[in-house]
């Protein structure tokens, strides 16, 4: 089993006076954090906050870019043209780069958020536009990437800095994508059960999905959602278990091919 992973949330989900998630207290937890770029969720004033959290704490800053759907929390999806994703991605990559060197710091990697990153997962094409446009802002941005998906195969082609990235919180189908929210076993909900399971992937090398098939892949980096209640308690238990496993929290420095 390996001995060094990276822990990730993504954060900065509050809007104006509207709060999601408790991004101080998960910024003492991770090594990593994706920050919403105000498009599915976030505003300028969320950013700056949780990016000079990030930056006094040694975490690493990355971008979660997704569909511009504010009342769907970037979770349904949408019909747009290749170049329209391109820009939309570009975009919100551009503003965190641009918040983060604003906050002291610099935007270390770029990781998809909800419907976007779903629907890349399983089109090439739509992941490959996704990923060079946000390659055009800074090409040495880290892709973190769906592991065995279109979106690490089309990270290998463009030769480009990737991260696989396992979830702690939810659970997977027999082709590597996420079971759908709303399915029976699509959230892992308990500390125990999430540590438990990420040890399990780890040991193995691969995604485990809920029909117990073991899918070869590249674990640099584990993610908890942060916009439940469990939030905090889950990143806690899933460090927890790694650390009583032998396992030290590290930023991850990406792969190439």
């Amino acid at each position: 089993m390996q001995s060094r992973i990276d822990l990730n949330a993504d954060m900065g989900e509050s809007f104006g006076p509207w709060t999601m998630g408790d991004d101080a207290a998960l910024l003492d937890v991770v090594s990593s954090a994706n920050i919403a770029c105000g498009f599915h969720a976030g505003d300028p004033d969320v950013m700056a906050g949780v990016m000079r959290g990030a930056v006094a704490r040694g975490v690493g800053i990355g971008a979660h870019p997704g569909f511009a759907d504010l009342q769907g929390f970037g979770r349904r999806r949408m019909a747009l043209s290749l170049e329209e994703v391109g820009n939309l991605v570009s975009y919100q990559v551009g503003a965190a780069a641009g918040m983060a060197r604003a906050a002291g710091g610099a935007l270390r990697h770029v990781k998809l958020h909800g419907a976007l990153s779903n629907m890349a997962s399983t089109d090439a094409a739509l992941a490959r536009a996704c990923l060079d446009a946000a390659l055009r802002v800074d090409p040495d941005l880290i892709m973190v990437v769906l592991p065995a998906t279109a979106l690490e195969a089309e990270a290998r082609a463009l030769g480009c800095a990737w991260a696989g990235e396992i979830f702690a919180d939810r659970g997977y189908e027999d082709d590597g994508t996420l079971v759908p929210r709303g399915s029976e076993g699509a959230m892992i909900d308990t500390a125990e059960a999430a540590g438990a399971r990420i040890l399990e992937m780890l040991r193995h090398g691969a995604l485990i999905a809920r029909s117990g098939r073991r899918i070869p892949a590249r674990i640099d980096t584990i993610c908890v959602h942060g916009d439940s209640a469990e939030a905090v308690g889950l990143a806690r238990g899933v460090r927890g278990a790694l650390e009583a496993g032998g396992v030290r929290l590290e930023r991850f420095e990406g792969a190439r091919g």
